[in-house]
């Protein structure tokens, strides 16, 4: 089995919509999606660096082939590399370049009540959490390891020319890896629920990059 570290956007679980249609195609090939649950201690009290601390943990537990992240789950996925979790990584409707734009669209008090998705409610989660995302800056530089980045044209939540923002600052920086690439999709929403094929392809091929440079590594030793 080739295991994949996933992780699910804020608000959501490992039994996304995303997460089941991502199964249902990479399981018949052998890929198992290895998805802990970001809750971390609890949405309520939900804590950035207990949730990259956890994701820390599954990943040097069950080494992964690959990471993907999902909307905020994509900050996550980064800032696990940098803890040393290596692996080609893909990133799905990523929050890049809009931890400054949160703040704004908090509403007043502590707690928060936000629409969570995996309870399909309304839920209250302390204001601490989102004054800490904001500080965050993992997106800053490019990974060290190839990276794609997945974004639809019509996303709703996570504006499309902040994405490519970072991805062109990356590309100026000349660090991003061999075969880093972005993938827009011209109708896709912030979901891309109706493209987890090009998902499901774009892991497939980051698997495959890593096969082909443990191959070369091999025969140039």
């Amino acid at each position: 089995m080739i295991p994949v570290l996933y992780f699910h956007g804020f608000a959501s679980s490992p039994d996304s919509a995303k997460v089941r249609g991502l199964r249902a195609l990479l399981e018949r090939d052998g890929i198992v999606l290895d998805v802990p649950d970001l809750n971390v201690p609890s949405f309520e009290r939900l804590d950035f660096d207990a949730i990259v601390d956890k994701g820390v943990v599954c990943g040097r537990a069950n080494p992964p082939r690959a990471i993907a992240g999902s909307s905020f789950g994509a900050l996550i996925a980064l800032q696990v590399a940098r803890r040393g979790i290596a692996a080609p990584i893909v990133l799905i409707a990523p929050a890049l370049g809009v931890v400054d734009l949160w703040p704004a669209h908090i509403p007043p008090g502590d707690p928060v009540s936000v629409f969570n998705h995996a309870r399909n409610a309304k839920a209250p989660i302390h204001r601490a959490f989102f004054e800490r995302v904001a500080t965050v800056d993992v997106d800053r530089q490019p990974p060290s390891h190839r990276v794609t980045v997945i974004m639809g044209r019509r996303d709703e939540n996570v504006p499309f020319a902040r994405v490519e923002g970072v991805w062109r600052a990356w590309e100026a920086s000349g660090r991003l890896a061999p075969g880093s690439r972005f993938i827009e999709i011209p109708d896709g929403d912030h979901g891309l629920t109706e493209f987890v094929d090009v998902i499901a392809a774009e892991i497939r091929s980051a698997l495959s990059s890593l096969a082909h440079a443990r191959d070369d590594t091999q025969l140039m030793s």
